[in-house]
């Protein structure tokens, strides 16, 4: 049964058609700049474009502009291939590389440690695809407990200390930048280049931060009020009612408003049916 019929009595398809129109709009090359997704085209040898979508979707917090400029930074280090320069890489290296590398509360020593995770991962298991997906133990699993082995795999260098880019599902983290991440990698169309072709988009959860919580606290998804992984699930649940295949297929378009002037998220919610309004909207200089 459709969501919305269950939530409003509304057409069956009513929802769905309104999400579908958007996707058939947003969801094109030329909307999105300025975004860290746009460092992934670059890459055409999938071991290179992996890691590069890692550094950006794990930077991915802040200001856009600030967003572009540290993944900018962190990749022209890495030239001409960030496969090679992970593989002939020590962790004294890429210490020495990135000190002084400053994202907000992302420190030089982290992106480092991040990073040798990265080789070592590699290293065991032949590329993060292969990594990620000896995690996922069976084909109707989502990928909440392969995120949390991912993490664990690549978290070698922390030595157990926490680091700021790459949160576990086990705290209770939504993963929001992880499952960008699998998004960019798992899903293939006009936006996402995908390239992991052997893992369904079904496995996907929503990259959840608080911009899309609202939006789908208005569209009744969720009446939950913290947006960690509990609620991303529920919201991914939502969005499977309408897509069981590929719960995010909608994310990117959604994520357009409120960032786009030629967008409108009242009428959008007007539009949708739904008048009570927790959605704040997003400033163009923010992820």
């Amino acid at each position: 049964m459709s969501l919305l019929k269950a939530n409003n009595d509304m057409p069956s398809l009513f929802l769905e058609d309104i999400l579908e129109n958007l996707y058939q709009k947003y969801n094109r090359r030329e909307y999105i700049h300025p975004d860290p997704l746009e460092f992934l085209y670059d890459y055409e040898d999938l071991r290179d474009r992996e890691i590069a979508g890692l550094v950006a979707s794990s930077l991915a917090y802040g200001r856009v502009s600030q967003i572009i400029r540290s993944v900018a930074f962190v990749l022209e280090r890495m030239t001409p291939s960030p496969f090679r320069f992970i593989e002939d890489a020590s962790m004294e290296s890429l210490l020495d590389i990135f000190s002084g590398f400053k994202h907000r509360f992302t420190t030089g020593d982290e992106l480092a440690e991040m990073l040798f995770g990265v080789k070592t991962a590699i290293k065991k298991h032949g590329s993060l695809h292969a990594c990620f997906k000896a995690g996922l133990l069976n084909d109707n699993e989502s990928s909440i407990s392969a995120i949390t082995r991912f993490v664990e795999e690549l978290g070698v260098g922390f030595h157990h200390r926490n680091n700021s880019l790459l949160p576990s599902p086990v705290k209770g983290s939504a993963c929001k930048r992880l499952n960008l991440f699998f998004r960019w990698m798992i899903r293939q169309d006009d936006v996402d280049p995908g390239g992991w072709e052997d893992i369904s988009p079904l496995h996907l959860v929503v990259p959840l931060d608080t911009h899309l919580h609202r939006l789908c606290l208005s569209l009744g998804f969720t009446n939950r009020r913290q947006a960690d992984m509990k609620t991303a699930m529920e919201i991914t649940d939502a969005f499977r009612t309408m897509v069981p295949h590929d719960p995010v297929r909608y994310d990117f378009a959604l994520t357009r408003l409120g960032i786009r002037k030629d967008t409108d998220m009242t009428s959008f919610l007007n539009e949708c049916g739904k008048t009570k309004m927790y959605y704040k909207p997003r400033s163009a200089h923010e992820a």
